[in-house]
């Protein structure tokens, strides 16, 4: 049995026939669907994910990502996205993983390993598909492993990360990763400014404090963050809003006005009419047909 059928025996047996699983090995999410699912926003956090078996495809602003087994997907910083499975079936599930990614581990590793980090000038996509390897693929089939050993996870489990993170930065892309972790360059410093907005992004937005906050002037602030996200820095907070506002009525089940003040809208009206041009329909019907749809994909990052 190859590495990829492993994946795929632990998945259908720990994960729902259809659905998304926290694992009891916490940085790993496992997801499962037999059918296409419909196109879901999700704010992803720095992860990587892999897909077992099945496609799917991710949209970052007006970019296209799709990958399936073979190939492994990256958000490197804090991402507003949309995804939906493309290929699954009955007897031929999609099944995919997600791993979070720690910034810490990265760049103690970056510090310790030699790797040409030329050309920092400039910002690169903060979302990359790239061929995975045999020896990742291995490294996170022992992280999965330790499902069947839990007296195991506490010591074993930050030492299989740890070389998940190490075998992802010997990715071809690896580079791109290792940007994020070096302290000072325009990746890390735009990254840091998209946790403290998702941290805050029910609050009022000022481009100018937030270039500040980079220590970058205005200008170059607007192009690094572009770079990295595919969106203006208002475009981002309007999409970080509306997801999470579709992710509170979805999960709480309230309506349209107490998500709406929820996530730092002052009138209903406003977010209804935004919501409707994000999502092609007004808050309470979009939902309604979500949770009426049986291959509704839940909001999670593989």
């Amino acid at each position: 049995m190859d590495n990829y059928q492993k994946l795929c025996h632990l998945i259908d047996k720990y994960c729902d026939a259809n659905g998304a699983v926290r694992t009891d090995v916490e940085p790993v999410w496992m997801y499962r669907s037999t059918g296409p699912t419909l196109k879901v926003p999700t704010i992803y956090k720095p992860c990587l994910c892999l897909i077992i078996s099945g496609s799917k495809e991710v949209t970052l602003g007006q970019d296209v990502y799709r990958y399936a087994p073979g190939q492994l997907l990256v958000a490197s910083v804090d991402l507003p996205l949309v995804g939906h499975v493309t290929t699954a079936t009955e007897d031929a599930p999609y099944r995919s993983l997600s791993l979070d990614l720690d910034a810490q581990v990265l760049g103690d590793l970056v510090s310790r390993m030699d790797i040409n980090l030329a050309g920092d000038g400039d910002s690169v996509r903060g979302l990359f598909v790239e061929q995975t390897s045999d020896n990742l693929v291995d490294a996170v089939l022992r992280v999965v492993e330790l499902l069947e050993c839990p007296e195991e996870i506490p010591v074993m489990l930050p030492l299989l990360m740890r070389e998940v993170h190490y075998r992802l930065l010997r990715t071809g892309k690896g580079a791109l990763i290792a940007r994020l972790a070096m302290g000072g360059s325009n990746m890390q410093r735009i990254s840091a400014v998209l946790r403290l907005m998702k941290d805050n992004f029910h609050k009022p937005l000022s481009v100018d404090d937030l270039a500040s906050h980079a220590n970058m002037s205005p200008s170059s602030f607007h192009h690094h963050f572009k770079q990295v996200t595919a969106m203006s820095p208002l475009q981002y907070q309007k999409r970080l809003r509306l997801t999470t506002a579709r992710q509170i009525m979805l999960a709480e089940m309230k309506d349209a006005a107490s998500a709406a003040y929820e996530v730092g809208y002052e009138s209903t009206s406003q977010f209804s009419r935004e919501y409707a041009r994000m999502f092609g329909a007004p808050p309470m019907r979009d939902i309604t047909a979500i949770l009426n749809n049986p291959n509704h994909s839940p909001p999670v990052g593989a």
